[in-house]
């Protein structure tokens, strides 16, 4: 396991989510939500530096059968934006559930819909961190894929 703290960030339509590691890679906390409305690139470039991250996770939103959607475009972009901004690799995880497990288990711990609206992007992005861990901790490897700040998904 890489040592280091790592920031997860789940992208959402008007919130993005954000969590970090301890420098261990062990255990997963939420740090802040930022809204779309502002500089979510400044705002996330300015927790790199922070909390001296190593590497940045953005969440990739594929559907239940694997495919792309519009989300999907959006995670890439942000992912893009962000990789050209921070000076630590940047990777892409699939995130399939995250926010509907971050939700459920909101209601599971008692709070409605719309007093967890604040903190369910960052419970999701604890959970996306939590598995990109859980996952290189079993397999020895990075999780999920590198992202190229130099390379157009046009080019793909």
């Amino acid at each position: 396991m890489r040592s280091g703290t790592r920031l997860a960030v789940d992208v959402g339509t008007a919130r993005v989510g954000v969590a970090r590691s301890d420098p261990h890679g062990l255990l997963a906390t939420p740090v802040e939500t930022l809204a779309r409305r502002t500089d979510v690139i400044a705002g996330i470039s300015r927790l790199v530096d922070e909390h001296e991250v190593v590497e940045v996770i953005v969440g990739l939103p594929l559907s239940l059968s694997g495919a792309e959607t519009a989300s999907t475009a959006d995670a890439r972009d942000v992912a893009e934006a962000l990789a050209d901004a921070v000076d630590v690799p940047v990777r892409l995880v699939d995130e399939r559930l995250t926010t509907v497990t971050a939700a459920r288990g909101l209601r599971d711990a008692g709070r409605t819909a719309k007093n967890s609206r604040s903190v369910v992007d960052q419970a999701a992005a604890v959970i996306l961190l939590q598995h990109a861990l859980d996952l290189e901790r079993a397999s020895g490897n990075p999780p999920g894929v590198l992202v190229d700040p130099h390379e157009s998904r046009t080019a793909e």
